[in-house]
């Protein structure tokens, strides 16, 4: 029997997805992905031109990172994928390879992942947080997960999301306990 573990750290833009996935992959030694490597270079180009993308925009997308899951659930591997997951149906395309994966959902407060944005390098700007806002659906109790508030330093998140993914973690080839 493969045993292995998949998360989506997920949230708003600028909440610290690509940080926290990156620490989670490093802790328990899963494969990472960063959803944002995964958008066709149409998707890039309207939210660098400041328009938000749609579900026709998105469903191609869900359906790579669902691919990419699969492909790593199928050789044990556990993984750690930073993505938007956004809506609700967006994270049920996610999970159907993987009916358990663990949803670990960052937020926080609008005008502080605003500033967040104003001050990185990254091809979505800060005009697209407030779509963003509006699209965001919170996990439903058939959603297995948590959700963290990242207004405290990045040390204090990480450990955070270890404490609450660590227990959840199988003993077996694809991840390390940490």
């Amino acid at each position: 029997m493969i045993t292995s573990f998949h998360v989506v750290v997920m949230g708003v833009a600028g909440c610290g997805k690509s940080t926290i996935a990156r620490h989670l992959r490093d802790e328990f030694g899963m494969r990472m992905a960063e959803a944002d490597e995964f958008h066709p270079p149409a998707n890039i180009a309207k939210m660098s031109g400041g328009e938000p993308l749609t579900d026709d925009d998105r469903w191609p997308w869900l359906e790579a990172l669902a691919r990419w899951t699969a492909d790593r659930q199928a050789t044990g591997t556990s993984t750690v994928l930073a993505c938007s997951a956004l809506k609700h149906p967006y994270r049920d395309v996610l999970r159907r390879p993987v009916p358990d994966t663990y949803f670990l959902h960052l937020h926080g407060a609008e005008d502080l992942l605003h500033q967040r944005m104003r001050d990185r390098d990254h091809f979505m700007p800060p005009a697209l947080l407030r779509s963003q806002f509006e699209t965001l659906e919170a996990l439903r109790p058939d959603e297995h997960g948590a959700a963290l508030d990242v207004a405290p330093a990045v040390d204090e998140l990480v450990r955070q999301a270890v404490r609450l993914i660590r227990p959840l973690i199988p003993a077996g080839p694809g991840t390390t306990r940490g």
